[in-house]
């Protein structure tokens, strides 16, 4: 199993998040919470297709390590 870094990002009507490592692959959401269950449904989803299509799974390259925040 892979882990992917998904981006979440605050949109005028909610939510919104993509998977740098899955082009194509986004969700939308009222809250965190509903985008993030959104986006794990997309993941699978993604995943399938591709498996169906015969091709190969990318490995996760994204990786985060620090927030930075500015005053």
């Amino acid at each position: 199993m892979n882990d992917y870094l998904v981006l979440i990002e605050r949109t005028p009507d909610g939510y919104g998040a993509w998977c740098p490592d899955l082009l194509g692959c986004v969700a939308l959401g009222d809250t965190v919470e509903e985008t993030i269950a959104e986006m794990q449904e997309a993941i699978q989803f993604h995943l399938e297709g591709m498996r169906e299509e015969g091709l190969p799974i990318p490995a996760p390259t994204t990786v985060t390590t620090a927030r930075v925040a500015t005053a």
